[in-house]
């Protein structure tokens, strides 16, 4: 899931590039941008795949010697799938977007796609999920593109050395879709400094311009509920009742990115308490994150400091809590300070503008291994932003008339043309 600064050096920026729009025979149902992201593809539109994948569990040891917290005695190690075919192949690395673990179902989807065609496949979770933050990431502070990158550039390598033995590989490849499409960038920039992978190409699918711009714009989703602003609080607080009600007690860390199609089918939401909806949902999805950041730094933000929760101990009153802090209330009185703690002088607009592709845009511009796919309505991008990705890419962006965020990403033409780009 996803999302302030400088929207365009130049007035060229702004202006459409021809070229890869799709056409008006493009066959995804689905019209309205928030109904296409929750619904995502109707299963008759999703290609049918191989009834066995050969695939196993990956357990990465990435900080053998860390202290898991006892609330986390369930997360040992960082989970990842690994698909393998018998003969040499091309492998690829896919990263989910934000919630997402390495099972999640657009996960193992593309990861199907991937092996019918003929690739290895490792999948990775987001840095935003518990399990990523508990076991791989090193600060336990997610949120930084270059130190997430850095995190899971760790854990590819980690992947790598765990199934090198048992493959033979052709080539290196790499695919993220909405925030790990904005994190592979800057995973394949570190790529280019490293050289451990030598990536030949990277997909970028509906990925963020600006992570602080995107969940901005996420975050006003919930000021598009009914009656208004006035009204958050009310529905807020009645969508986190009927969500709890929903959900195990005490569960919102393991949540996934797939919670909103469930909740939306058992007809818990009315027609216009969609966009809030989506709102709320990265709202849960965030909840998970800082609790989880926060057991594992003892940073005292949620949870007193040097409180040791056991396994019994209930989360629900922690849930309650983190649910309510925004994305901006996190990054104002969490994220920022611990980095402009490790970066004595880092303004708060520096920090913004280095979680944007802008700040790569040189790298970006000049490496043709790169191919974006996004949506004419994805509500995470403006349209200057939608612009600047159409001019940033040119030829190598392919951007699709509806779809939404992610809720064409099934779709039989979306799924080939991934496939053909690394082919």
């Amino acid at each position: 899931m996803k999302y302030l600064k400088a929207l365009f050096i130049a007035c060229i920026l702004l202006l459409p590039v021809p070229g890869h729009a799709a056409d008006e025979g493009y066959g995804y149902p689905i019209p309205g941008s928030y109904e296409a992201s929750i619904m995502g593809t109707p299963a008759s539109l999703i290609p049918e795949f191989p009834g066995h994948v050969r695939t196993r569990q990956l357990m990465l040891h990435i900080f053998p010697d860390r202290q898991i917290p006892p609330i986390f005695f369930y997360d040992q190690g960082l989970r990842c799938t690994f698909a393998h075919q018998k003969q040499k192949a091309p492998l690829v690395f896919l990263i989910g977007g934000a919630g997402a673990n390495d099972r999640t179902p657009n996960l193992l989807t593309m990861m199907k796609a991937f092996y019918q065609a003929g690739f290895h496949v490792i999948t990775l979770p987001s840095p935003s999920i518990s399990n990523f933050i508990v076991t791989a990431s090193q600060s336990g502070v997610p949120g930084d593109l270059t130190e997430d990158a850095a995190d899971l550039y760790r854990a590819m390598e980690a992947a790598w050395k765990q199934v090198e033995g048992d493959i033979q590989v052709s080539s290196f490849n790499l695919v993220g879709y909405s925030l790990g499409a904005t994190q592979a960038a800057f995973v394949a920039k570190l790529d280019e400094e490293r050289r451990v992978f030598n990536f030949r190409k990277v997909l970028m699918i509906n990925p963020s311009v600006s992570l602080y711009n995107s969940v901005t714009r996420i975050e006003n989703m919930l000021k598009e509920i009914p009656g208004g602003p006035k009204k958050q609080g009310i529905f807020f607080n009645r969508m986190l009742t009927k969500f709890s009600q929903y959900y195990r007690y005490g569960n919102f860390v393991a949540i996934n990115e797939n919670f909103l199609y469930s909740i939306y089918a058992e007809k818990l939401f009315s027609h216009e308490e969609t966009a809030g909806l989506i709102g709320l949902s990265y709202r849960i999805g965030l909840a998970g994150m800082v609790f989880s950041s926060d057991v594992v730094t003892n940073s005292g933000y949620v949870v007193p400091k040097n409180r040791v929760l056991s396994p019994n101990d209930s989360l629900f009153d922690y849930f309650l809590v983190s649910s309510h802090l925004s994305f901006f209330d996190y990054f104002n009185e969490y994220l920022y300070p611990y980095f402009q703690k490790k970066r004595p002088g880092l303004t708060k607009q520096e920090f913004i503008a280095s979680q944007d592709l802008r700040s790569i845009e040189g790298y970006l511009k000049s490496s043709a291994k790169f191919g974006v796919m996004t949506n004419e309505n994805d509500f995470i991008l403006t349209k200057a932003e939608l612009d600047y990705l159409r001019q940033l890419f040119g030829e190598r962006a392919k951007i699709y008339p509806r779809g939404g965020h992610l809720g064409n990403l099934e779709y039989k033409d979306n799924l080939a043309y991934m496939v053909a780009f690394f082919k």
